[in-house]
């Protein structure tokens, strides 16, 4: 398997792959379609839909002593497992909420109000749940905001600008995993060693939400206080945020039934169908695992799974970027300009960001859905860009991003019609 180039699913398996999700390949009416927004949503798959409906149908109570009470509480103690082969977690809480952006905002709280120190670190690249999180708390405990700009050739964050702000007062570091804008990974690894290092004590926060589907996850390898995902982006269902939580962070101050347990950060009852999404993510994973490994430990078998999803993404983006067969790249159709570009696909998730010469990113969508194509507009006005594109000295892109279950034939229709945007536009100026 190439590390640096990526390597594609077998045929057979790719077809398999795409009959397991709900309009790969066509929108609810039938009409063909490519979804390249898959960093904004993701494709659904069929048995996380399932699960959930077969689930959530059940009137019963989880917090019950009768058999079916008794059923859902194993199907949320084996989400509560799954969760945990996800990340590769062994102790800490599982905490469930409507929102991963819900639950940042009660992790970065707890911290902050309740950890000493002067001041706290981000990135300029964070998502707003993160920053927005970081900004209120330094305002309401009187702390100093310290922010690490970006990278504007690599679209990421260098571990230096991150750790080169870390002293003996900071009391919280909240950093993303990969940036949602253009796809860049942080060295997360680097970063919380240089990080610990600097300040033994430090709490330590990562927003996962866009990378969780791309690759794996392994929290013994780097060691954080917090790390959330959304189902939603990761094949399964909108209605809940996954986090986790280191046990010093777990038992801190926040809001809490009386007589739970200090480290429970649920309110109510949780939603075992939820838990049931997680399961069928885990288990799809799994299965993509099965034809490459015959190791019978789930978290194995799933990371094999991981592992061969971020390969097959990987060669599907350098498809994207140098073609497919006689199909140019974006990196050589005339008029597009690739933002962030450089050729260690090693550090880049299944994300790029382009512009075109003369023609604005939101006249662009609108002419890739008339050719059947959706990717989204980044634009310096949206609540959710501004600051990372103005970090970049842009003011917009147009933000593709595929998902494994696509294939080199897909990246060539729509490499086609980019360069079909792009001559139409030329001759019209």
């Amino acid at each position: 398997m190439s590390s640096t180039q990526g390597q594609l699913f077998s045929e057979s398996l790719m077809e398999q792959i795409k009959s397991r999700f709900h309009y790969v390949d066509h929108d609810m009416d039938g009409r063909e379609r490519l979804f390249f927004d898959n960093a904004g949503g993701s494709f659904r798959l069929k048995a996380a839909l399932e699960a959930y409906a077969r689930v959530d149908a059940l009137p019963d109570c989880p917090e019950r002593i009768h058999e079916r009470a008794i059923y859902l509480q194993d199907i949320q103690a084996q989400g509560e497992a799954d969760i945990r082969r996800v990340l590769n977690a062994r102790d800490g809480s599982i905490y469930l909420s409507l929102t991963a952006s819900a639950a940042m905002f009660e992790m970065v709280r707890a911290v902050m109000e309740n950890v000493p120190g002067s001041n706290a670190v981000t990135t300029i690249l964070e998502h707003p749940s993160s920053f927005d999180a970081m900004k209120l708390y330094c305002e309401r405990t009187g702390k100093t905001l310290r922010v690490a700009p970006s990278n504007a050739a690599t679209g990421g964050v260098d571990v230096d600008a991150i750790v080169s702000l870390i002293d003996d007062d900071t009391a919280l570091l909240s950093v993303m995993y990969a940036s949602n804008i253009s796809g860049a990974k942080l060295d997360i690894a680097a970063i919380v060693e240089r990080a610990r290092a600097r300040k033994p004590d430090i709490f330590i926060i990562v927003d996962a939400v866009q990378h969780a589907p791309h690759a794996l996850i392994d929290l013994q390898a780097t060691p954080v206080d917090g790390i959330n995902f959304a189902p939603y982006k990761f094949f399964g269902c909108r209605g809940s945020g996954v986090t986790w939580l280191s046990d010093r962070l777990a038992v801190l101050p926040h809001h809490r039934l009386d007589a739970k347990e200090k480290g429970a950060w649920e309110l109510g009852s949780p939603a075992p169908a939820q838990f049931a999404v997680v399961s069928a993510m885990v288990d799809y994973v799994a299965w993509i695992g099965s034809h490459f490994s015959d190791a019978a430990d789930r978290r194995e078998v799933f990371a094999q799974g991981m592992q061969r999803i971020e390969a097959h993404e990987r060669a599907l983006l350098a498809a994207l970027l140098d073609g497919v067969g006689t199909q140019r790249g974006l990196r050589k159709i005339e008029g597009i300009r690739v933002f962030w570009d450089h050729d260690d696909l090693t550090q880049r998730d299944l994300i790029a960001g382009i512009g075109f010469d003369g023609l604005d990113p939101t006249a662009a969508v609108r002419e890739y859905e008339k050719r059947g194509v959706i990717v989204y507009e980044r634009i310096g006005t949206s609540l959710y860009s501004g600051r990372m594109l103005k970090s970049f000295n842009l003011e917009g892109a147009v933000r593709v991003s595929p998902l494994h279950c696509h294939t080199p034939n897909d990246i060539a229709k729509f490499l086609a019609v980019t360069e079909a945007i792009a001559n139409a536009n030329r001759l019209s100026r």
